[in-house]
């Protein structure tokens, strides 16, 4: 079952995606994600060793659509074991 606990779409222009990326970095890093909106809040306590995954889509309807997904994931009160190595360039 799947809960979700918080969401968010907005329309940004890349730079400000770029700096809520860099932003959502440093509090990755630092163990400590916390989202709000309003009233609303998530914090996240992450661990030092989790999931990424990386996933391009392409849709086609009307018009063609592509996404980057950038998901992180890890088990409740565990970490993840090492993986192959993925590089950005």
């Amino acid at each position: 079952m799947e809960i979700v606990l918080f969401k968010s779409e907005e329309k940004k222009s890349i730079q400000e995606v770029a700096g809520i990326l860099r932003q959502i970095a440093d509090k990755v890093e630092s163990g400590e994600v916390v989202l709000s909106r309003g009233a609303e809040e998530v914090r996240l306590k992450i661990p030092a060793n989790v999931t990424l995954e990386l996933k391009v889509e392409e849709e086609t309807k009307k018009y063609t659509k592509k996404s980057l997904e950038i998901e992180i994931e890890w088990p409740e009160g565990g970490e993840e074991e090492g993986s192959a190595e993925v590089s950005i360039g």
